[in-house]
């Protein structure tokens, strides 16, 4: 009797365990307009490294990058010490540098659960033969920072970002 009560039983838990667990649901993402504007300057175009990183300021991720030959990562040194460990193929979110001046748009893509949260968005900058700035723009995601215009330190005049 108890075997044909598991028998039948079985493969209703089964379905049961498929249907809570089988559908893993993704945190929701919004994709975001990122303009960058750069300060006048001379010299060669700069690498901007764009993370998403924790509460703690640990990285979490790297959400894009200006300047498409890897030759030159590791000028970006507090990115590439997260980035060179395990170098993920980031192609789908690389551009061009950015010249003295010159302005940028991509396009890229933040979980909804990290505003609000404690996470934050570092925009690291290097040029060649001039100075690196860890912190170029670093700011908290939070509903109103996350659409608003912040000023840069470094390279970077400005940074605006607009949801999609």
């Amino acid at each position: 009797m108890k075997n044909k009560f598991l028998f039948k039983a079985f493969p209703l838990l089964l379905l049961t365990l498929f249907l809570v667990f089988g559908f893993s649901t993704s945190s929701e993402s919004t994709k975001y307009k990122c303009m960058i504007q750069m300060i006048n300057y001379t010299g060669e175009g700069a690498y901007i490294a764009i993370s998403l990183l924790d509460a703690q300021g640990n990285y979490q991720k790297t959400l894009y990058v200006q300047g498409d030959d890897e030759e030159w990562y590791h000028d970006i040194p507090e990115w590439w010490s997260f980035y060179g460990k395990r170098r993920p193929d980031i192609d789908a979110i690389t551009g061009e540098t950015i010249p003295g001046g010159g302005r940028a748009i991509s396009i890229i893509e933040i979980e909804n659960d990290k505003i609000n949260t404690g996470y934050k968005i570092r925009f690291e900058t290097a040029v060649e033969d001039q100075k690196y700035y860890k912190d170029d723009i670093e700011f908290e995601l939070t509903s109103e920072t996350i659409k608003s215009k912040i000023e840069g330190k470094g390279f970077i005049r400005y940074v605006r970002m607009l949801p999609q």
